[in-house]
C-alpha cells in the first residue's frame, strides 16, 4: 500500500524537523504543505534532503483545512492509497501511525481518526482549555455529523482511504479550524465508514494558532449549517424514510405550540387575565407530540450510522 503523510506547517520551525526525520519506514511520501509559515517551515523541510519530502507552497495563509486539502490532492497525484494527516508540532505520536490505518487496510474502515479521551492519564495531561473546548463541542459535533459513536470529533490525527478521498469535493470543504468537524460531515453524507481509533495526546511547546473565542462563536453556527446540509441530502435528496416523514411532521408542529402559545401567553399577560385551557392545550399537544417525533428521528439517524457489511 501507498502511504502519505500530509503535514500541515505553519509556525512549527522548532519541531518539523523532528517530526520529518521520525517518520515510519513504510510511509513512502511526506507532503510537507507551508501555509505561507512566518517561520520557513517548507525550507527548512527541504534542507533534509529526505528523497521522502515533498513541499508544497502557499502564496496566502489558507488555515489548516486549506492547507490539509492542498496535501491531499498531492497525494492523489501521488497515486497515495492512504493519506495520514498529521499536525506539525509534534503533539501526535507517530509510533501510533501503524494502528491508526490498520482498520482502513483491513477493510474495517474508510476513515479513522484518533481519540485521546479513552486514556485518564492523557486527559489530565491535556490544557485545561483544550480539554474544555472538546467536551462542549462532542455532542454538537456528533449531532451535526451524524457519528454519535464518536468521541472527541475534533481531533486532527487522522487516515483516510483513496476511495473516501476521491469521493470528497475537496474544494468545498471548511479552509481553517472547522476543517475536522466538516470532513466528517460530508463523509457522513457519502455513507464513509468512520472508526476510532485510541491514541494518547502528547502537549509540549507547541505553539498554538488556535483561537478559543473563535472556536466557542464560530464553530456552533457552521455545525448548524452543516446539520441542515446533511439532514436534506441524506433523507430528503439521496433517501426518504421514516425520518423524513417523522421530521415533516414534528418539526412544524414544535414551531406551531412554542409559537401559538408565546403569543397568548403574551396577549394573556397584557390583558391580566388567565389563558383559557384550551387555548392552553392548543400549545402543549403539538409540542408533545413535535418533541416525540424529533426523538424518532434521531433514534433513526442513530440507528443509520454507517458501518462495514459483515
Amino acid at each position: 500500500m501507498n502511504v502519505a503523510v500530509v503535514i500541515p506547517s505553519y509556525k512549527v520551525a522548532k519541531h518539523i524537523v523532528d517530526v520529518i526525520n521520525d517518520m515510519p519506514e513504510f510511509v513512502n511520501n511526506i507532503i510537507v504543505i507551508d501555509d505561507k509559515c512566518p517561520q520557513n517551515s517548507g525550507e527548512i523541510a527541504e534542507t533534509l534532503n529526505n528523497t521522502r519530502v515533498v513541499v508544497c507552497y502557499h502564496e496566502i495563509n489558507q488555515g489548516v483545512g486549506g492547507a490539509v486539502v492542498t496535501g491531499y490532492k498531492k497525494a492523489l497525484e501521488l497515486n497515495a492509497d492512504i493519506v495520514v494527516k498529521i499536525d506539525g508540532d509534534g503533539q501526535m505520536d507517530i509510533n501510533y501511525m501503524q494502528k491508526l490505518i490498520q482498520p482502513i487496510l483491513d477493510g474495517k474502515a474508510d476513515y479513522t481518526k484518533g481519540n485521546r479521551f479513552t486514556d485518564f492519564k492523557a486527559l489530565r495531561s491535556m490544557p485545561k482549555v483544550r480539554l474544555f473546548g472538546n467536551s462542549g463541542l462532542s455532542f454538537l459535533v456528533k449531532a451535526s455529523s451524524g457519528y454519535w459513536n464518536m468521541m472527541d470529533p475534533t481531533n486532527g490525527y487522522t487516515a483516510i482511504s483513496k476511495h473516501a478521498l476521491e469521493e470528497l469535493d475537496l474544494d468545498s470543504l471548511a479552509k481553517r479550524y472547522f476543517f475536522e468537524s466538516d470532513m466528517l460531515i460530508n463523509l457522513n453524507i457519502e455513507n464513509a465508514v468512520v472508526k476510532d481509533v485510541e491514541i494518547p495526546a502528547k502537549y509540549g511547546d507547541e505553539e498554538s494558532s488556535l483561537s478559543v473565542t473563535k472556536t466557542l462563536f464560530g464553530f456552533p453556527p457552521k455545525l448548524l449549517k452543516g446539520l441542515f446540509k446533511r439532514i436534506f441530502l441524506k433523507y430528503f435528496v439521496y433517501d426518504f424514510n421514516m425520518l423524513s416523514v417523522y421530521l415533516i411532521m414534528g418539526l412544524p408542529m414544535v414551531v406551531f405550540g412554542t409559537i401559538f402559545g408565546i403569543y397568548h401567553w403574551i396577549n394573556a399577560a397584557i390583558a391580566n387575565v388567565e389563558t383559557p385551557v384550551g387555548t392552553v392545550m392548543l400549545a402543549v399537544l403539538p409540542i408533545i407530540l413535535g418533541t416525540q417525533f424529533l426523538l424518532q428521528a434521531i433514534q433513526i439517524d442513530m440507528n443509520t450510522i454507517p458501518r462495514k457489511d459483515k
